[in-house]
């Protein structure tokens, strides 16, 4: 860890800030210490690189993704190109393709959650140049280990961290971009998994997000059933409704094969924003608002008939009619005068 960047994480847990103790230090850095928030979390660092994994006791998907990765990161990255030769794609193409969509300038700050062994960490890397910072995440310390070899020689500024994706140690609007891709699958919580990069990505920002998903169409097809029997990880379906509510601009491909999902969108703030209170014209009226919160009890089918035949006698819409026969009556039963 850099001079400095323990005071750019937080807590995961309550996002209050850090202090740092203990720490041991040399030329690069700070290479052990204690990160403590004002609740009594604690999170260590070892060897330059702290350790924010939270829950403290992983659930049992996490732990069981966690053993995986740590009994296979050699073969993993050594095996990996095999995906894109299997489907007749250049990694290389389809990497920085997938990493276009960042927008990146150079100088950003960006997140990788979910890092692996570096090879998309590599290419961002080179993109944000030395005034850009990267943050490289991930569960494991076996992968994040493999990503940090790849790094050596890069010129950004990179910072490594063990977190889980679910749990992010920044606070609100740190980065410019955020990307993942490959094992969000295995996330015990997607859903909180994409708010938190909503949460840590800056309005306007980018966040991209893949993994393998057998689109619906190809799934009953011999390709489909050939590739979820040989890979389970392709039985996982597209998880749209996992996105935030702050995903604008969303945009869905399929790549490397049409079996991978890459799922692209721009940060906004809070729900999207429309104008729910404009008068509708027609014989319903009213506001979408208003439909949807003025809605009253049912009332008789000889009663609903009277309603329709006097709005349309006034030639005011249900709506208006509505409104004001009502606030007539209620004005009368409660004493009440214009």
């Amino acid at each position: 860890m850099r001079f400095g960047e323990e005071n750019f994480y937080v807590d995961p847990i309550t996002l209050e800030p850090l202090v740092l103790s203990n720490e041991v230090r040399d030329e690069t850095g700070i290479v052990s210490g204690t990160l403590s928030s004002a609740s009594g979390n604690r999170f260590e660092i070892v060897k330059g690189v702290p350790n924010f994994v939270y829950p403290f006791e992983l659930p049992v998907a996490d732990q069981k993704a966690l053993q995986q990765y740590e009994d296979r990161a050699d073969a993993y990255d050594r095996f990996l190109p095999l995906t894109f030769s299997t489907y007749g794609e250049d990694e290389q193409v389809v990497r920085n393709a997938m990493v276009d969509k960042l927008n990146l300038t150079p100088g950003s700050i960006v997140l990788e959650t979910g890092a692996g062994t570096g090879r998309d960490s590599e290419i961002i890397a080179k993109r944000l140049g030395p005034d850009g910072k990267l943050y490289i995440q991930d569960l494991s310390p076996s992968f994040l280990n493999k990503n940090l070899e790849r790094m050596h020689g890069v010129d950004s500024h990179v910072e490594p961290a063990l977190a889980n994706g679910y749990y992010l140690p920044f606070a609100d609007n740190s980065f410019d971009a955020c990307f993942h891709f490959g094992g969000i699958n295995a996330f015990g919580d997607i859903k909180r998994a994409f708010s938190e990069m909503a949460r840590v990505t800056k309005p306007g920002g980018k966040v991209v997000v893949g993994d393998e998903s057998m689109p619906p169409w190809l799934r009953e097809t011999e390709f489909g059933k050939i590739l979820m029997n040989s890979n389970p990880e392709f039985v996982y379906t597209l998880p749209l409704d996992k996105l935030p509510v702050e995903a604008r601009k969303t945009r869905l491909e399929w790549i490397i094969g049409g079996v991978f999902y890459l799922i692209d969108f721009v940060v906004g703030e809070g729900e999207p924003g429309a104008d729910l209170d404009f008068d509708i014209p027609g014989a319903r009226g009213g506001t979408h608002r208003t439909r949807l919160y003025g809605q009253l009890e049912g009332v008789s089918a000889e009663a609903k008939r009277m309603a329709y035949e006097a709005r349309a006698k006034t030639g005011k819409s249900m709506h208006q009619w509505l409104d004001e026969v009502v606030r007539e009556a209620a004005q009368r039963d409660i004493g009440q005068k214009d």
